[in-house]
Formats: structure tokens, sequence, C-alpha cells
């Protein structure tokens, strides 16, 4: 109950930290500086949270709540990945799921909490090839869509961090082919768009591999300023022993530019949903926050919903799976460690 009680606390003062760094004028935006991203305070930001399944979806469920808010700060999340398909956007509607999104953002700051503005499609952006009709796009709305956000947002430093599309590939071979120079360029402009509303913005550029290999970036990193970029390190993306893979994959990256694991986690093979690849134990899971924290690299955590593998819950009581397990006490020590 004690333990309980102060990570209550510890939330209710980063929420008025967060508050009172927002309202103040014009300091409340994150920045990059270097390898870090930096807070208001001027301090080094490492964000570590939970990514949330899809807003539509969570509103279809009855779960976008002010309650889904309070636990996710609960845990010690300092940030919630907002992970907007594109198919559920227009299924409910522009301008539905933005409101519905202002809210989140509103409940998000009550607690103290960043959000990261997430296109959550995955497939081959520049020749309009999706892995699953849920993630059909086409640059055409990309723009639209942070057009939208940037001049919805241009005041509002909660929403930190602008990551531009979730999973790129093309090495599936219904989704075309797209080299990393053409990538590249693609995304530089969609940082362009977004500046022209919102100059302040954090953008986040992901790598090819479902937006895990960022080899490219020694030779050709994007040519854009105030970025970060994106690894979603899942357990089976390389074999044990992992570190020295994770380095030379996207790891090294983090000694000269801001690098945020927008996506972790695993399950048991006997979990539901599991499925390369994520399939692992919780020695994956204290690998990969050792490693990510010894090169002061951020991330979110898949995922905090019931349905979409793997799961942080088993059902809207927030019953822990076994990755639940390990994260919940992962964060709130760290969030612990850094209100002390």
């Amino acid at each position: 109950m004690l333990k309980n009680a102060l990570s209550t606390f510890a939330a209710a003062v980063l929420a008025l930290l967060l508050v009172a760094s927002c309202s103040s004028s014009g300091s409340g935006w994150v920045t990059v500086k270097g390898n870090k991203f930096i807070g208001p305070d001027g301090n080094e930001l490492v964000f570590r949270g939970l990514c949330f399944s899809d807003p539509v979806k969570l509103v279809r469920d009855g779960q976008w709540n002010e309650r889904y808010f309070a636990e996710a700060a609960a845990w010690g999340a300092n940030v919630v990945r907002f992970a907007v398909h594109p198919a559920n956007l227009n299924a409910m509607g522009w301008e539905e799921t933005f409101a519905a999104m202002d809210q989140g953002i509103a409940w998000a700051k009550q607690h103290g909490m960043y959000v990261i503005m997430d296109w959550h499609s995955i497939g081959n952006l520049k020749d309009e090839l999706y892995t699953s009709p849920m993630y059909n796009t086409t640059k055409a709305e990309t723009f639209k869509f942070w057009r939208t956000v940037a001049r919805r947002y241009k005041d509002e430093p909660a929403v930190a961090l602008y990551e531009l599309f979730n999973e790129p590939t093309v090495t599936a071979p219904e989704v075309g082919d797209c080299t990393w120079t053409e990538w590249r360029e693609l995304q530089e402009q969609i940082i362009d768009t977004v500046r022209t509303y919102n100059p302040r913005a954090v953008c986040l550029c992901a790598g090819f591999n479902w937006a895990y290999d960022l080899t490219p970036v020694a030779a050709e990193p994007v040519r854009r300023e105030n970025i970060g970029y994106v690894c979603h390190p899942y357990p089976m993306k390389r074999p044990e022993p992992w570190e020295e893979q994770w380095e030379a994959d996207f790891g090294y990256v983090a000694d000269t530019y801001p690098v945020i694991c927008t996506e972790i986690g695993f399950c048991l093979e006997d979990e539901p949903g599991a499925h390369i690849p994520v399939i692992s134990t919780d020695v994956y899971g204290e690998h990969i926050t050792r490693y990510l924290e010894q090169k002061g690299i951020s991330f979110t955590v898949w995922c905090f919903d019931p349905h979409w593998a793997p799961t942080l819950i088993t059902d809207w009581n927030f019953t822990l799976s076994t990755q639940g397990r390990f994260f919940k006490a992962y964060l709130q020590q760290k969030a612990s460690q850094t209100e002390k």
C-alpha cells in the first residue's frame, strides 16, 4: 500500500512539474541538443513510457478515459504514444479522432506525461504498398495528417515528439522497393511540412526492417535539425547475445543523435498473441533495459492494451502479463529514482 501511495504521489509531482513548465511562456518545449532530448528545465530528458494501442480502438472499447491515463502514470511513465492507424482515423472521422486525442493530451498533461504522435503504418510509403489494409495510406494523406497535427498542436508542447512513420519496410515482396536515399528525402519533405506550421516540433525518423535497421544513418543521416531516430528492437530481430548486434544496428547512432525505441516488448511462447519477432522471456527485458540505459536511449513499451500483443495487461482491470510485471516494476523504479 505504501509503495502504491508513493508512486501515486510521484506521478502527482510529475504532473505539477509538467503543467508548470508547459504553461510558462515558451519554456515548455522539448528540444534536441547533440545526442540528447532536452526538457523544459534545460536538462537531459530520457523518455520511459508506454505505447497505447490506438485512440479509435480505445474509444470503441470504452477505455479512452482519464482512468487509463492515470494508470499509465501510476506505472511511472513520463510519456505515452498514440498509435494512430490510417484505417481507424478514416473510419471514425478526422475531426472526431482529433477531438478524442485533444482530450487524451489533456489527460496526459494532467498526469505529468508527454505524448508521442505516431502515424502508425507499416510498409513502403514511397510506393504506397503496405502489409495490411489497416495501414493503407497515401503520401498525400500522410502529409495531410502531419499538417493537421502541426497546425493543431503548434502551441502544445506536451505533444513532444512527431513519429513520422511507424515501421518502414521494403523486405517483403508485396511492398515494392525503396532505397534509403529515397526514404531519407521523403522524411525530409514531411519534416519540412511539419516545420511550416510548427518549427519547434521534434520529428522522429525510423529505419527499414520494421523500424529496426539504422545502419544507413552512418553514411546518410537525415539532413534536418531537431530530430531523433527510432528503433524497434524486438527480441527475435537478432539472436542472443544481443548487445554487440544492437550496437552495430542502431545503438551507435545514439553516440551522435537522440534515439528512442518507440516499441520494445516481449511475450512468452505460450502467451496469447505470441508471434515472431516478440517471443522471449524476462531475460530480454533485463538486457534491453540495461543496454538502453547505458546508451541513454529513450523507450516506450508495446502495448498497454489486453488485445494487441505483446500485451502489458490481460484485461481492463490492468491485470499484468509476464512483460507487464517486468516493465511496471522497472518503470516505477526509474520514476522513483528520478524524483530523488
